[in-house]
């Protein structure tokens, strides 16, 4: 069975379908599983390859395996979507470490809208952050080269570096009257799934719940704040999905059940029309289903954060307070092929409960509150501020 993914820069993997490869049947016959179609003629590939062999000035320069790889990488950027994407083998290694959750780089998720690359998160407690990378930010350039016409994969090369080496970002936001560079020391990145925080305001305690990705170790993590948050007995739970790239669906459906009544529709698995659409339902757990519950969300906020804020807003009209959250809502997969090299493509979309496309919206939250610049600097947040009030005065 295929296990559907969310990619962010983060942090994802799926069960590998390996192709390309042939099997043996019969005496020293290969039969190939993937086969040139019989309405595409690759030979107009060998003859412009036979034309650069013959024809090229520097024959020591012509590579075969690197011809090959950058044809596929042409063949994916035809298709114009950011998160179908190749791996070479020495990317795929680079790939399966940041699954881990543990690399060397300075923490932050970017993806593309509208062909800029930008910020999608800086990752909690990371040298993004602390340098004062935000969620939107525009990437003009990295160590004062250009970032246009690349990949989101290129940029994360580019970026990513042994720890204590540095990395200049070029980077513009609303506000700033010119561009900005922020200068950045890379480190070992480790992320913690999330943390729990008891607060009292007005004689009411509040349990905050800041998710910082839906890395596998979430699930068991949220597991644990939950029984913490039930023995406490508190008025209410803010969950905080602020600049939280995504991670696993599982891991975003397994939280959903512990605020959903069983069989509530958590997402909608869409696919073009191609194949019926698939609907993930929560099984039997709610345990907080009788806490008041708002959710603060923005730019930052992508995929699996997108799916369980989506699914808490739908079935238990639970308000969405902050910005506009980032709009990723694609779903890809891995495949192997034979050489070790992977390609990550988009195979369909998600849906809120009700039908509502993520990808390429985002979410509108009920309440728009922004943070600024200052706000940041001064220590304050207004985001939060406002969804403790809500939640005071529910129930």
């Amino acid at each position: 069975m295929k296990n559907r993914i969310l990619t962010l820069f983060l942090i994802v993997i799926a069960l590998v379908a390996s192709f390309g490869a042939g099997f043996f049947t019969g005496k020293n016959q290969v039969v190939c599983r993937v086969c040139q179609p019989e309405d595409i003629n690759f030979s107009l590939f060998w003859e412009a390859y036979k034309e650069i062999q013959d024809k090229f000035v520097d024959p020591a320069k012509i590579d075969t395996q690197k011809i090959i790889y950058g044809a596929i990488g042409g063949m994916i950027k035809s298709l114009d979507d950011p998160y179908t994407t190749f791996f070479n083998p020495e990317d795929t290694k680079k790939f399966k470490e940041d699954i881990t959750g543990r690399f060397e780089g300075i923490g932050i998720e970017i993806g593309k809208k509208d062909g800029q690359l930008q910020v999608i998160a800086p990752l909690e407690g990371t040298p993004a952050q602390r340098a004062g990378l935000k969620a939107g930010d525009k990437i003009l350039q990295i160590n004062h080269e250009s970032t246009v016409d690349l990949t989101i994969d290129e940029a994360v090369d580019r970026i990513r570096g042994p720890q204590g080496t540095k990395v200049v970002l070029t980077i513009t936001r609303e506000g700033l009257e010119s561009t900005k560079d922020i200068e950045i020391t890379r480190e070992v990145i480790q992320i913690n799934a999330l943390s729990l925080d008891f607060r009292d305001f007005n004689n009411r305690r509040m349990a905050i719940v800041k998710i910082n990705q839906f890395s596998e170790q979430a699930g068991f993590e949220f597991a644990k704040a939950a029984r913490n948050i039930i023995d406490n007995d508190p008025h209410g739970i803010i969950l905080d999905l602020r600049n939280n790239p995504g991670g696993y669906l599982e891991i975003s459906q397994e939280i959903a059940e512990w605020f959903l009544s069983p069989g509530s529709i958590v997402t909608i698995e869409d696919f073009g029309g191609k194949e019926e659409r698939i609907e993930y339902k929560t099984s039997d757990n709610a345990r907080l289903i009788d806490y008041p519950v708002v959710v603060i969300i923005n730019q930052g906020s992508a995929s699996a954060s997108e799916i369980l804020a989506g699914a808490l807003r739908d079935n238990r009209e639970i308000k969405l307070v902050g910005e506009k959250s980032f709009g990723k809502g694609s779903i890809q997969e891995l495949a192997e092929l034979q050489d070790g090299s992977f390609l990550k493509i988009t195979v369909a979309n998600w849906l809120t409960p009700k039908g509502e496309l993520i990808t390429g919206k985002g979410l509108e939250p009920d309440i728009q509150v922004g943070l600024s610049d200052e706000d940041f600097n001064q220590g304050k947040d207004p985001q939060l501020d406002k969804a403790i009030e809500i939640i005071q005065g529910i129930r």
